[in-house]
């Protein structure tokens, strides 16, 4: 079984280079599973119940979120009713929406989680608890359990990578928007990489406009951040296989796809 996963979709540069290069992807790799990090998709901040069913109608099974879930405040009106979009799932108990769903593949199912990291961002319920909680739930119904861990710290990630290695089949990190180079199948079967990246502008910083960020830096005084849309774009996933019979991993590639990085067929 063949999942592939797009980093972090930043604004309308994310969206042109998810509905290009998706198809040619599929058809490139033939993946069964499909999961998209969609935080960022509206602007840079949030997603659209639109944004939502593009993303759907394009090929993606899930969308998974991060700590900017709640910033287009319609989410609120459709996340409930929106079955394949998960947000964290450490968020507070009551928040709208959940954490985990379920994929199925010609009679198999996939889990599919999302938790949140609380190094460097808000102190929202311990997402390694939560996991465990989340895995016993998952394991009633399937072993194939791919969690999408929205985290700032490196070492949070690694600490999750290893934390959940032999428990599910892999762990993918989100948030920084920069692509690591350290995919690798941990011992007991989890793929993992620090983070996937990002899918949006090339020549921006983090997806932003460079010029306000340096702005930032050299002032530190209060700067607008707008999606850079007048350079190139980029995509950042992962292409993750699994041994279905025993749910373990067997490979984890890095794709990158920009003018440094040309897509080859």
């Amino acid at each position: 079984m063949k999942i592939l996963f797009i980093g972090d979709v930043f604004g309308s540069p994310g969206r042109n280079m998810v509905q290009e290069y998706l198809p040619k992807l599929k058809e490139k790799y033939k993946p069964q599973v499909i999961v998209i990090n969609g935080e960022n998709s509206a602007s840079g901040k949030g997603i659209t119940e639109k944004i939502y069913k593009q993303f759907m109608e394009w090929g993606a099974q899930v969308i998974t979120m991060g700590n900017h879930t709640w910033d287009k405040k319609e989410i609120y009106e459709f996340i409930d009713d929106a079955k394949n979009l998960i947000r964290p799932a450490n968020f507070p108990e009551g928040t709208p929406g959940k954490g985990l769903t379920y994929i199925n593949i010609n009679g198999t199912e996939v889990a599919v989680l999302n938790l949140q990291g609380r190094t460097f961002l808000p102190a929202i319920d311990d997402p390694f608890r939560k996991v465990d909680e989340l895995i016993l739930e998952a394991k009633k119904r399937t072993n194939i359990i791919f969690l999408d861990f929205h985290a700032e710290a490196t070492s949070e990630k690694q600490a999750m990578g290893w934390y959940v290695d032999g428990r599910v089949s892999a762990v993918v990190g989100t948030h920084t928007h920069t692509q690591t180079a350290d995919n690798r199948i941990l011992p007991n079967g989890t793929a993992y990489i620090t983070d996937v990246g990002m899918t949006g502008p090339y020549d921006g910083i983090l997806g932003v406009e460079r010029d306000s960020v340096i702005k930032k830096f050299l002032t530190s005084l209060p700067v607008r951040f707008e999606p850079d849309k007048t350079g190139r774009a980029q995509l950042n996933a992962v292409l993750v296989t699994l041994d279905q019979a025993s749910s373990k991993a067997t490979n984890i590639e890095r794709i990158m796809i920009n003018d440094d990085h040309p897509f080859i067929n």
